[in-house]
């Protein structure tokens, strides 16, 4: 009887470690962990030189993707300096993130709008556009909300949409959703959990 209760002891501690090492913990995120979503798989846009442009491209960086437009009058500027703080929190290792703005208003914002707009916020920032079907097609792929609001005159539309950004590890996999106005420093946390530093 003594031998088969250390022989279920052992067994029990046995099994015990075999289950605290399946149970390794998960980066502890401050954003939603979209890690493994059926979509957010990808685009083909072009950026705002003129250069075709896949998530193949930024492959070892981490990729910040907002959708927005030029003429937003406040989610889109406020979202981009917040990430212009980033880049400057994360000092050196800004080098190794890359933020992409997708515009959603390509009757509007062509490349020489994008080239002044982007830019402004930090000079490693890229705009990306689409004709009309590749947009819809984009901003389908990353289940972002858009919708024309009309304007008193044809032009002079809105367009509400998704204020979130997503985030891509550096092996180019979806692996995060930021919440619009969390500020820089939750954002700062969880790259650098993606990048390893």
């Amino acid at each position: 009887m003594r031998m088969k209760n250390i022989l279920l002891s052992a067994g029990l501690l046995l099994l015990a470690l075999v289950l605290s090492g399946c149970g390794t913990d998960k980066p502890k995120f401050t954003s939603v962990d979209i890690t493994g979503a059926d979509y957010a798989r990808g685009f083909a846009l072009t950026d705002h030189t003129g250069k075709a442009r896949t998530l193949a491209d930024f492959k070892g960086k981490a990729v910040v993707i907002f959708f927005g437009y030029t003429q937003c009058p406040d989610v889109c500027p406020t979202t981009m300096a917040e990430m212009s703080s980033v880049m400057q929190a994360l000092g050196k290792d800004a080098e190794r993130v890359q933020v992409l703005f997708v515009t959603v208003d390509p009757e509007r914002d062509k490349p020489e709008f994008l080239a002044s707009y982007v830019p402004n916020f930090d000079q490693r920032f890229l705009g990306l556009y689409g004709d009309v079907a590749t947009t819809e097609k984009v901003t389908k792929e990353f289940k972002v909300y858009v919708a024309k609001v009309a304007g008193k005159t044809p032009t002079s539309y809105t367009i509400d949409h998704t204020a979130g950004s997503y985030v891509f590890d550096p092996a180019g996999h979806i692996r995060l959703f930021v919440r619009h106005g969390q500020g820089a420093e939750p954002i700062v946390h969880d790259l650098k959990i993606l990048l390893g530093s």
